[in-house]
């Protein structure tokens, strides 16, 4: 038997409340191939309009007939299904992720949660790289997105976010949006963040903790703060982890 060759380019979508963003990526550096494009996220965000949007992203690049697409999504997706949905049109709940944007693009795409994607790209190509056993890749931001990964294989749908945590749903205390709408300092944030990520290390006991979303580019104002048993680092990828991420899923044929 033949083994297939891995491609040495893929092409990554972020699907986002605001914004569709997509790049090629270089699979051997986890960079990208070519400037990175950006359409705004149409309203209303129904599955055909974003659809089509996707399509316009795909064809403005001049990719090869075989270069496979991967693309994140906001929500949980199990077996390419959208289970629910916050930041977009309602009528995603119940659909078909892949096999949608595989009839808009002609190509063959893969649809993975936004955070699960950005804990790939820190898995393979940033912070957590080579790094054995349990690592969990949290995004703070609007809300909490949490990515799992055991020996570099992905946990998908955590949502680790939304764990109760002292009565509350945490990331309505503990993500960066609840920092800016409390005008909380950095040290009263990291005490809400020390209780939420003390929690996930009680539950899951893992080998690293990796923190991303736009708020990390300022990790030194709150991650020294933090009194864990387990080491937490700032994510090395940033912005274009989720990107990276998908165009990786999409390579090794994630379904």
């Amino acid at each position: 038997m033949t083994r297939q060759r891995r491609p040495a380019v893929a092409f990554g979508i972020d699907i986002g409340g605001s914004g569709i963003k997509g790049a090629p990526v270089d699979l051997g550096t986890g960079e990208f191939a070519a400037d990175r494009f950006r359409i705004a996220t149409p309203d209303p965000s129904t599955p055909k309009a974003v659809a089509s949007a996707v399509a316009e992203l795909v064809d403005h690049f001049d990719l090869a007939p075989d270069v496979p697409v991967g693309l994140t999504f906001p929500a949980p997706i199990k077996h390419g299904v959208v289970a629910f949905i916050a930041n977009l049109d309602q009528s995603w709940t119940g659909v078909n992720v892949p096999e949608l944007m595989s009839e808009a693009t002609g190509r063959s795409v893969i649809g993975v949660n936004d955070a699960d994607a950005a804990g790939v790209a820190e898995a393979i190509y940033g912070a957590a790289k080579d790094v054995p056993g349990v690592v969990i890749v949290t995004t703070l931001g609007t809300g909490i997105g949490s990515g799992m990964l055991v020996d570099g294989t992905l946990v998908p749908n955590t949502e680790l976010g939304h764990l109760e945590i002292d009565g509350h749903d945490a990331e309505s205390q503990a993500a960066s949006s609840a920092r800016e709408r409390e005008d909380l300092s950095w040290k009263k944030w990291a005490r809400r963040l020390q209780r939420y990520y003390e929690t996930v290390e009680m539950l899951f006991s893992p080998d690293l903790f990796v923190v991303g979303g736009g708020v990390s580019k300022r990790h030194e104002k709150f991650l020294p703060l933090l009194e864990l048993n387990t080491p937490i680092v700032p994510a090395e990828l940033r912005n274009t982890a989720g990107i990276v991420g998908a165009a990786h899923l999409a390579a090794i044929g994630h379904r």
